[in-house]
């Protein structure tokens, strides 16, 4: 498990996932990760920073947002 520093780029309410960029990475978005639900809606906002739980390092698509903050 790794712990990554994003921003978010868009959010999807219905199905409560989210396009994120990655740190440090200008080509790196991840579409299509789950939002933690216990993160209200109104929290996720293009631009905001977050944080993303990755599960397994080779795979990019099984992650989680986990947080977001200023």
């Amino acid at each position: 498990m790794n712990i990554r520093r994003g921003e978010v780029k868009s959010f999807n309410s219905t199905a409560y996932t989210a396009t994120v960029q990655l740190a440090g990475s200008l080509s790196v978005w991840l579409s299509d990760v789950p939002v933690a639900r216990n993160i209200a809606s109104a929290e996720m906002v293009a631009g905001r920073r977050c944080a993303v739980l990755s599960f397994d390092e080779s795979n990019h698509q099984d992650a989680v947002v986990i947080a977001v903050y200023v």
